[in-house]
């Protein structure tokens, strides 16, 4: 990993000095990165293909205010992030209809099976969490986010981010009845 980041860095040199190739290789290295980002987080191929490109104009426009081009891949992946939590919000709507569907799905799967049960209990219950509860909850069991990546994500501190995943999953093990 040290290898990549010392790679960006050069890259992110390379490109603050003026190298445009530099930017090419980085676009090669980093776009299905922010593409498979941003479709984990708001579920649309093609919404997510046009967060990538918006990030990455983002991303040019913003490059040479980058401080510290170590940082380039989490300082990328945050603009990506923010862009698709924005997109989320504007669409939350159809994310609803996301987790119904799955829900829905999940009834035709076997009532007996207490696996299915328990899962289809929990999409049920992450509908009814607030929005800001299902981004924590997600980027912290599926994403594997730690608390401080989370918080970086969010812009939000980590004890905020502690607060949101606590209250998550209380009312996570209410509506399930754990």
């Amino acid at each position: 990993m040290k290898s990549d980041k010392h790679i960006d860095y050069n890259l992110v040199e390379a490109y603050q000095s003026g190298d445009s190739k530099a930017l090419v290789t980085l676009v090669k290295r980093w776009h299905l990165v922010f593409c498979e980002k941003a479709f984990w987080i708001v579920k649309d191929s093609d919404l997510s293909k046009d967060i990538a490109q918006d990030s990455w104009q983002t991303i040019i426009n913003k490059i040479n205010t980058l401080r510290d081009p170590h940082s380039f891949g989490s300082w990328a992946i945050r603009i990506v992030c923010n862009k698709s939590f924005d997109a989320l919000s504007k669409n939350n709507n159809e994310f609803r209809k996301h987790i119904e569907l799955q829900y829905e799905q999940s009834t035709f799967e076997d009532m007996h099976d207490e696996r299915t049960h328990l899962k289809k209990q929990l999409l049920k219950a992450i509908l009814n969490l607030s929005e800001q509860h299902q981004i924590v909850i997600r980027l912290f069991y599926m994403e594997a986010y730690s608390l401080k990546e989370i918080s970086k994500t969010l812009n939000i501190s980590v004890g905020t981010t502690k607060s949101r995943l606590f209250h998550a999953r209380e009312k996570l093990k209410q509506e399930i009845k754990i």
